[in-house]
């Protein structure tokens, strides 16, 4: 079964097998970020989640940072993947890089359609957390699957650079 869940932040058991993921995670794979690539246990607990807590409520985020929610995609007991979804958008994530979703997955599950399926899951919690008619998403060039599992979701591309596609998803019909 495949869920699509926000971090866990009271279980240990839950949060053992997040920070494994979180520590696995490679550090800058295909545009997807992860600066807590080889954390260990303590850290963590004492500076990662504390941290998810602080881009989830948006308190004390340093200037120009917006508030974000992470998302594991699960599947059965394992996890497969990470969606970052940001509700609100300064003019860098909306212009430049970032969009209101980023996702990474994990090597061993890649070319099953969990991406796809993931991303979808995604727009669903994006769609009820803006008022955004559409939601923007960057990739890099370099990587045709992850435009493939975007155009699955209904984007197209609307502005390209050398290293990126600039696309957008529609998320509610027009009234």
């Amino acid at each position: 079964m495949l869920e699509l869940k926000e971090f866990e932040l009271k279980d240990e058991a839950v949060l053992r097998k997040e920070w494994e993921f979180i520590r696995d995670l490679p550090e800058n794979e295909n545009g997807f970020t992860n600066a807590a690539h080889g954390i260990g246990w303590d850290e963590f607990l004492g500076k990662y989640i504390p941290r998810r807590i602080q881009f989830l409520t948006g308190e004390s985020l340093e200037e120009g940072l917006v508030r974000q929610a992470d998302y594991l995609l699960w599947a059965d007991d394992a996890i497969a993947g990470i969606f970052r979804i940001r509700a609100e958008l300064n003019d860098f994530l909306r212009n430049v890089d970032g969009g209101h979703i980023g996702y990474g997955i994990k090597r061993e599950f890649r070319g099953k359609g969990l991406a796809t399926y993931g991303l979808r899951l995604a727009l669903a919690v994006l769609q009820e957390k803006t008022s955004d008619k559409e939601a923007i998403l960057f990739c890099r060039k370099d990587n045709p699957a992850s435009l493939r599992v975007m155009q699955k979701n209904g984007a197209r591309i609307f502005c390209e650079t050398d290293e990126n596609f600039s696309v957008r998803i529609p998320l509610r019909r027009a009234t």
